[in-house]
């Protein structure tokens, strides 16, 4: 009798960096409000931020501590403290547990408190958002290899010229998959970042600034776009 031959199909691998005062365990929570259609198809790694969380968290009461931060900052979010450390923690990480296929960045906030402003609530999301133009320019990741897919919930741009500089300088060219909340306040920052990249897909939800669930209109989009991915990882290993 003939033998069926069953082609494995790596799921890609992606490493998450969480929103500020949060953790890598929140965000696992929230995202796994996706359907297991979804989920089945990646490998997710969560890592909490290097520094423990100063100050309260708007999680705090929804979600157990501990909370963590990426890095830290002056009131403007023009001036970054402890960046250089943050890079190095992220860069060491992937060594040690990679190889990662893209990276999900993602801000969490209580929704009721919607007087809050970029600097206090963007951190993973503009950290993966900006890393592939680090790593382009030679200043973060350079001893991984290049991120190739980015999945960005509630994004941003970096706001520290410094950092601007050198994050945005040419177009990201890596296929990304953006969020939109209708009714997030930080919505036009993450339009500003959408800018930046050379060919994004987008996804517009009647939420706020929250990982959202995926109705029949939106899960077609993300699982095409993760099945893409699959079958350049396939290619590639040919």
């Amino acid at each position: 009798m003939g033998s069926e031959c069953h082609e494995v199909v790596r799921k890609p691998r992606f490493l998450c960096l969480h929103g500020f005062r949060t953790s890598g365990e929140i965000m696992k929570k929230q995202v796994e409000k996706w359907p297991e259609s979804v989920l089945e198809k990646m490998d997710l790694v969560f890592l909490d931020g290097p520094f423990p969380a100063q100050g309260k968290s708007d999680v705090d009461g929804i979600f157990d501590p501990p909370y963590y931060e990426w890095f830290r900052f002056n009131k403007e979010f023009t001036e970054y403290y402890n960046f250089e450390e943050c890079l190095q923690y992220i860069e060491d990480f992937m060594i040690k547990n990679g190889p990662f296929d893209g990276l999900v960045g993602f801000s969490q906030l209580r929704a009721t408190n919607m007087t809050k402003t970029l600097n206090e609530t963007i951190q993973g999301a503009i950290l993966a958002g900006g890393l592939p133009g680090l790593q382009d320019k030679g200043v973060a990741l350079t001893k991984v290899p290049k991120i190739q897919n980015l999945i960005i919930i509630g994004g941003a741009k970096f706001r520290s010229p410094v950092v601007v500089e050198k994050a945005y300088a040419s177009p990201i060219q890596c296929p990304s998959l953006h969020f939109f909340g209708e009714t997030d306040f930080l919505k036009p920052y993450g339009l500003e970042f959408l800018e930046c990249c050379l060919d994004p897909v987008v996804i517009h939800h009647p939420k706020g600034h929250t990982v959202p669930r995926l109705d029949e209109k939106s899960l077609p989009t993300v699982q095409s776009f993760i099945e893409k991915i699959q079958k350049t990882l396939s290619e590639k290993e040919e």
